[in-house]
């Protein structure tokens, strides 16, 4: 089974090579430029094994939106992209599973990703 990742970021060219960089390692990607309520309907439709939402400093809608979506797939992982520099102490207050800091590593993102992925079947019941 194609395992699928939902990444949103409001950088369209961080977004295109988190992209790229996720193709080829095999994933079937869904990017999103936005961080609004469409991304539930996005998961809804697309089923996907992981979500990277983009949180900037003063940015508190994606925070919403993963709290929104563990409201409604409480095992989905939500991963926090960021590049805050207090990433490590409030991922996890706010709702996400687990961070990758930008700028990124690729190798890093991959371990990452895959540490979230489940084994045998879908995270979204």
């Amino acid at each position: 089974m194609e395992e699928v990742i939902m990444v949103q970021d409001t950088d369209e060219s961080i977004l295109d090579v988190l992209k790229t960089a996720l193709e080829m390692e095999g994933f079937k990607v869904i990017p999103m430029l936005h961080c609004d309520d469409d991304i539930i309907d996005m998961i809804d439709k697309n089923r996907p094994h992981v979500v990277l939402l983009d949180i900037r400093l003063t940015n508190k809608d994606c925070v919403d939106i993963c709290q929104k979506i563990k409201a409604k797939y409480p095992h989905l992982p939500v991963i926090a992209l960021s590049c805050n520099v207090n990433i490590r102490e409030k991922y996890a207050k706010d709702g996400f599973d687990g961070y990758i800091e930008k700028p990124f590593d690729i190798d890093l993102l991959y371990k990452i990703i895959r540490s979230h992925l489940p084994h045998t079947s879908c995270n979204v019941d």
